[in-house]
Order: C-alpha cells, then sequence, then structure tokens
C-alpha cells in the first residue's frame, strides 16, 4: 500500500510538472528522438579517434577483474557493470597499455547492461569482434601472475559481493601490486575485492585509507533489502576495516586517490578514475574529448554545489555537449525523494536543452 501511495504521488507531481511546461507528454518529448539511440548502437571503434589515433608506445600491462556470478537473492540477475568494464579498457589502451580481463572462474564472465547508461564508447566495445572473444575468454584469477602488470582495476558490479571479497587470488593480487608500489583501483561495487585484504605486516590494506565505493543510500535506494541479499553493504564493510569513507553526491562522480590506492564511488566515476591510474603509473593521461554524459554529470554537480542559474547559464555555453536523459532521469529521482523543487529545476534545464538542439 505505501508503495502505490508513493507511486500515486510521483505520479501527480510529476502530472502537475508537465502542465506548467503546457505539455500532456511533455516526459516522453523530453527524451532524445528513436533515431538518436539507433544510430549510437552502431558505433565502431573506427568511429573514435580518441582510441584509434596518437596511441602511445607499449607501456604495460593493467589488470582488470570481473565478477563470475550471475545471480543474487533467488533469482535477481547480476554480474559485472559493462560500462565500468568499456570506459576503463578504452582510457588504459589510448595511453599505450595492454588490458588482460580476468575473473574468478575464467570464461565467459556473466554482464549488466544498462541500456540508458550506454554511450558511444560503450557500444563500440560491444560491437568489436575482438575485444567480445578476449571478454568471453577470461583469464582464471588462479592463473594470474600479479607481477605481470603495472595496475589492477577491479571493475564493478553487484555480483563481485559474492565472489571478491573471500578470494584468496583476489586478495594476493591486491595485496602483491600495492606491497610492489604498483596501482590499486576499484570502482563502485569494486572495491569489494580489497575489504579483506591483509598486507604481510598484518595491517590491513584498507586500515586508514581515504577510500570511495558505492554508497549506503545508492544502494538502499536501488535495493531495499539489499541488507538481506548482500552478505554485507559496501560502504559499512569498508569502514569496519579502518577506511575512511568518502561519499561523493548520490549517482554523481566520486573519485578519491590515497597514493597508489584510487577508488570510485558508481559507474559515474570510470573516465575519471581510469585516468588518475595512468597518472599514478607515471604517464599523463592522452587528450580526450569528454562525453556527452561527462558533461551532463559535470552540469549536474554545478546544480548541486551553486544552484539553478550557475547551471543553467553553463549549459547556455554549450548547449549540444550535454546527455539530456541523464539530467531528466536525475529529475526525476528527485522527484522519487520527494525533492520536488530540484526535480522540477532538473526538469526545466532538460527541456531548455531539448529547445536549443
Amino acid at each position: 500500500m505505501l508503495k502505490k501511495i508513493i507511486f500515486t504521488l510521483v505520479t501527480l507531481t510529476i502530472l502537475l510538472v508537465g502542465l506548467a511546461f503546457g505539455a500532456k507528454s511533455w516526459v516522453k518529448s523530453l527524451l532524445p528522438e528513436k533515431a538518436h539511440f539507433v544510430a549510437i548502437k552502431q558505433t565502431k571503434v573506427s568511429d573514435l579517434p580518441y582510441i584509434t589515433q596518437n596511441i602511445p608506445a607499449y607501456r604495460g600491462k593493467i589488470l582488470a577483474v570481473v565478477t563470475s556470478v550471475d545471480k543474487m537473492g533467488e533469482d535477481k540477475e547480476t554480474g559485472y557493470e559493462h560500462t565500468e568494464l568499456a570506459r576503463a579498457y578504452w582510457v588504459f589502451t589510448a595511453n599505450g597499455f595492454e588490458v588482460d580481463i580476468a575473473s574468478p572462474k575464467g570464461g565467459k564472465p556473466p554482464v549488466v547492461i544498462d541500456g540508458e547508461d550506454m554511450g558511444a564508447y560503450d557500444y563500440a566495445f560491444l560491437n568489436d569482434q575482438g575485444i567480445q572473444q578476449k571478454v568471453a575468454s577470461t583469464i582464471a584469477l588462479a592463473d594470474v601472475n600479479p607481477n605481470d602488470y603495472e595496475a589492477v582495476y577491479f571493475v564493478g558490479g553487484k555480483g563481485t559481493m559474492f565472489d571478491f571479497p573471500d578470494n584468496p587470488h583476489v586478495q594476493n593480487i591486491a595485496k602483491t601490486l600495492y606491497q610492489n608500489d604498483k596501482v590499486v583501483s576499484a570502482v563502485c561495487h569494486g572495491p569489494a575485492a580489497l575489504v579483506n585484504v591483509e598486507l604481510d605486516n598484518g595491517d590491513m590494506l584498507l586500515a586508514n585509507k581515504n577510500v570511495s565505493g558505492f554508497t549506503n543510500e545508492e544502494e538502499l535506494f536501488l535495493i531495499p533489502d539489499a541488507k538481506q541479499i548482500f552478505p554485507f553493504l559496501l560502504e559499512d564493510k569498508l569502514k569496519a576495516q579502518g577506511a575512511q569513507f568518502n561519499a561523493g553526491t548520490t549517482y554523481l562522480e566520486k573519485v578519491t586517490q590515497d597514493g597508489k590506492l584510487i577508488t570510485g564511488q558508481n559507474p559515474w566515476s570510470v573516465w575519471k578514475l581510469a585516468e588518475k591510474v595512468v597518472a599514478e603509473i607515471g604517464y599523463k593521461p592522452k587528450t580526450r574529448e569528454r562525453t556527452p554524459e561527462e558533461h551532463a554529470i559535470e552540469l549536474l554537480m554545478t546544480y548541486d554545489a551553486k544552484g539553478f542559474n550557475a547551471a543553467e547559464t553553463q549549459l547556455k555555453q554549450k548547449p549540444q555537449a550535454y546527455q539530456r536523459i541523464l539530467i531528466l532521469m536525475h529529475g526525476v529521482l528527485a522527484f522519487m525523494q520527494f525533492d520536488i523543487s530540484k526535480g522540477i529545476d532538473l526538469l526545466s534545464l532538460s527541456n531548455q536543452l531539448k529547445q536549443m538542439n
């Protein structure tokens, strides 16, 4: 009953706002045209100069680790997050690194693909047969030699909460690289790999380290019964192991670096995290044009920090740069959190973007 009441209230609020914009189907009208999605799904590697041009000479290898778990709870499907692997992969390879992909079991890992989050680079990754063959035949962690790599990157996905924390190979890889002054990185649920890593001196790797990861707020909003489904909530576990947890705004970019340890809060943190990994290894990341999603995240962060007027001014400077659907989604999210004023503001920004493009 409570869920029905909440749904009704949110629906009525959205309808009222829709009337304020003077359009019966205003929500649908704010979405990009179907042709936009059809075109972006066809993106090929050759369409993206960042990953095809001016690639530096070989700089070594980076290990990306994904989960092998495909189910959580009784019937919920899970796996690694496609965008979290794809975006980091492109940053690493564009900057001269070879990327090996490994998983606890090896072979083809389960993947989660969220259509509303997909951009050109994500589809290019899917559309490359060579890369997909590589993904379908991941290296078993038992066969990984940590000394072959300059960095490890633990990809997120809810499955990691089950097969990363107690895996001895995960722990050995993280410990070995960290103790050899190499980079250990993880994003979203990926930091679950770090929660039981003990160094040779007896200290926990996370002790007194500044870290970020998927927050309790983000988790419980999406999965209200997360405490029953997961062995722990990631934020709670990181804190329990002595980490200083740094939380950013819900579902916006947040990356924390503590020496060779680099962690990100959620999927929208991947680009920045991957470039920090490259920099910490010792190279200046190659110049990259920010994606429409990144521009939208930046606009949302401006709104949160400085308010509507500042965000509107920023939007008008380069309206074609922004991913409108992400701003719209955050507007709907605000309504669901009963932040009506924010919801109206973000839908107004979405409407302005539509009018300008």
